[in-house]
């Protein structure tokens, strides 16, 4: 005779399984939390700080922020190609919509793309060779006057 099923084993495991994976997020975003870095755009009116999670490998660079809902105003997300070379970007699976900076080795902006949409496969090309793309919110490449040739200044970029 098989024992019965205890009626409260499928919500226990439910609940496991919540437990897990609320964990995982939580510990990724901490996780997240302890690559932070300064990375500085100077504009027309005052330079602009931005907190940003810096991305340095293939598997850093291809989750970017996917299923982000939330991006608080002065952060951003900083991608390292490691070479200057022409990158494509795209927003499947971003929720949220970017400002995207692409930038050269120099630390000179080559172009921004702003108010990239959210979910797109539509390739958003760097147009000439870059070392790194700089992520924000919508809306504050404008707000701030970031354009094509201003500076950024941080660790990755020679002065």
């Amino acid at each position: 005779m098989k024992p019965p099923i205890r009626p409260w084993l499928p919500f226990a495991l439910s609940l496991l399984i919540v437990a897990g994976w609320i964990l995982g997020i939580l510990s990724s975003s901490a996780h997240a939390e302890g690559r932070i870095e300064a990375v500085t755009v100077e504009t027309p009116t005052s330079p602009i700080r931005f907190d940003c999670e810096i991305m340095r490998t293939e598997t850093e660079r291809e989750q970017g922020l996917m299923f982000r809902s939330y991006l608080p105003e002065l952060r951003g997300m900083l991608f390292d190609f490691g070479e200057e070379r022409s990158v494509q970007m795209w927003m499947k699976d971003t929720l949220i919509p970017l400002d995207m900076i692409f930038i050269r080795s120099d630390g000179t902006i080559a172009r921004v793309i702003p108010n990239a949409e959210p979910y797109s496969t539509r390739v958003l090309p760097s147009g000439e060779p870059v070392l790194a793309v700089l992520e924000i919110n919508a809306g504050l490449a404008a707000k701030y006057k970031i354009e094509a040739g201003a500076h950024v200044t941080h660790a990755l970029f020679s002065k």
